[in-house]
């Protein structure tokens, strides 16, 4: 077994890993990752890059069909999966081999395998033990271990974006991110699609009723969303999956080629002995103080969806390996803020959200004057012909700070941005309404959304 003392071990290769260790080796620190996985981590290889390339194409048959009969004359809009998924590759397979070239280019040493604890500050990894200075703990989420009979038979996000072919009917188990823009994206390929969610609303971190407008769209698409659902049991039967759920006290079956995994991804920290090294973590990460160091490992830092605090999130993870690296070089001098962390779901349309929800606002003592509005009507969504889009824009009285942002429609992702900026810096209702905008814009709708 070789022995290797170093500065500085990162655990993960993504976003926050990378944020951490490349300007620690450039400060002139010895540096060695580890990834049990293929370098590059969860967002480019297996989360939104890939992603996003799949909604693209669905976003162009959407928009198709909503243009059908509006002076677009085309017959039909399909998308081959097989080639997209070649398409997709173009972007994931090259990560890897790139992402590990740069680390052994800037001198940081690469390691493969299961990293564990062995020590306060040691790792074993493989036959190789890792003792270092400083620990940064950056292994970013997996999907959570459902207690349910027969989740072997589920299969991962992950999974769901290497498939060569996309099944003709899918089960999603979950309302979350995934299960919706992957049941948007798998609906363009006119697939059979059926979200089953235990509670009473899915995606929870948004506003209601926009959610309730997304809801209702995704049902036109012809997807069955059913709330109130449980899964109880998942079992194989011939070539089919069939799905146990239960709901008001009745249970009943469903079948279908595939039941896909989208109830929610947890930190992946689980086999790192964390407890060996004396480091305390919790359902939602290792448990770090303000400056992203562990409370109970002083040696220790964590950063992205393995530290217990941000919204799991790649910019989030990706700014709190910057906060991490400031931290290690410099002294605990850097700490986090979250007010400003703008979040999409891709749906289609897509739906986004920043800052605070309403019943956020009004516990914490604010006043809180809202405007909202569905925005069905308006010009930006008449002309692509989107029928579900609407906001609620939250702005403080008497400071007329924007306080949250939520918005539904064309574009929705890159407009949050701007209130987004408005909220990191303080902007007010008047400095955001008085902008000059380049119209006819969806930014430009944000004059309306403020009431002016």
């Amino acid at each position: 077994m070789a022995t290797k003392t170093v500065d500085l071990v990162v655990i993960g290769t993504g976003s926050a890993a990378t944020a951490v260790a490349f300007p620690c080796r450039a400060a002139g620190w010895t540096v060695a990752v580890i990834d049990s996985r293929p370098f590059g981590g969860t967002c480019a290889l297996r989360g939104c890059d890939p992603k996003k390339v799949l909604v693209g194409a669905a976003e162009l048959v959407d928009w198709f069909d909503r243009m059908r009969g509006k002076g677009v004359q085309a017959q039909s809009a399909g998308i081959d999966w097989s080639e997209l998924m070649r398409f997709k590759r173009t972007f994931t397979d090259p990560v890897p081999q790139r992402r590990e070239a740069s680390f052994a280019g800037a001198g940081i040493a690469t390691y493969h395998g299961r990293a564990r604890f062995v020590g306060p500050t040691s790792i074993q990894v493989g036959e190789d033990r890792l003792d270092g200075r400083r620990i940064v703990v950056a292994t970013g989420a997996a999907p959570m271990t459902l207690p349910i009979p027969g989740a072997e038979h589920l299969t991962t996000s992950d999974r769901f974006l290497e498939l060569d072919e996309l099944p003709s009917s899918l089960i999603f188990v979950g309302g979350g991110y995934i299960s919706f823009e992957f049941a948007h994206l798998a609906a363009r390929v006119e697939a059979r699609v059926t979200v089953l969610h235990r509670g009473s609303r899915p995606l929870e971190r948004f506003d209601p009723a926009l959610v309730e407008q997304l809801v209702r769209r995704t049902r036109e698409l012809g997807v069955d969303v059913q709330l109130d659902t449980e899964v109880t049991e998942i079992r194989k039967a011939d070539d089919k999956m069939v799905v146990t759920a239960s709901s008001a006290g009745k249970a009943r079956e469903l079948e279908g080629d595939m039941v896909v995994h989208g109830a929610g991804r947890v930190p992946e920290i689980e086999d790192l002995d964390l407890g060996t090294a004396g480091i305390e973590y919790g359902k939602q990460g290792v448990l770090v103080n303000e400056y992203l160091q562990s409370r109970s490992n002083p040696a220790v830092y964590a950063a992205g969806d393995a530290a217990a605090g941000g919204p799991p999130l790649t910019p989030v993870a990706g700014y709190e390996g910057e906060i991490v690296a400031a931290n290690l070089l410099h002294g605990n001098h850097r700490q986090v803020d979250y007010r400003a962390v703008p979040s999409v779901v891709f749906t289609i349309p897509p739906l986004a959200a920043v800052g605070l929800l309403e019943p956020q606002a009004r516990e914490a003592g604010l006043r809180v004057r809202t405007h909202r509005d569905t925005t069905s009507s308006w010009y930006s969504s008449r002309r692509v012909a989107e029928r579900s889009s609407g906001f609620n824009v939250l702005v403080e009285e008497g400071s007329e700070r924007i306080l949250g942002a939520h918005i539904l429609g064309p574009h929705a992702e890159e407009v949050i941005n701007l209130f987004a900026l408005a909220i990191q810096f303080g902007l007010t209702a008047k400095d955001l309404s008085s902008l000059k905008y380049a119209y006819p814009t969806h930014a430009s709708d944000i004059w309306y959304m403020l009431g002016e």
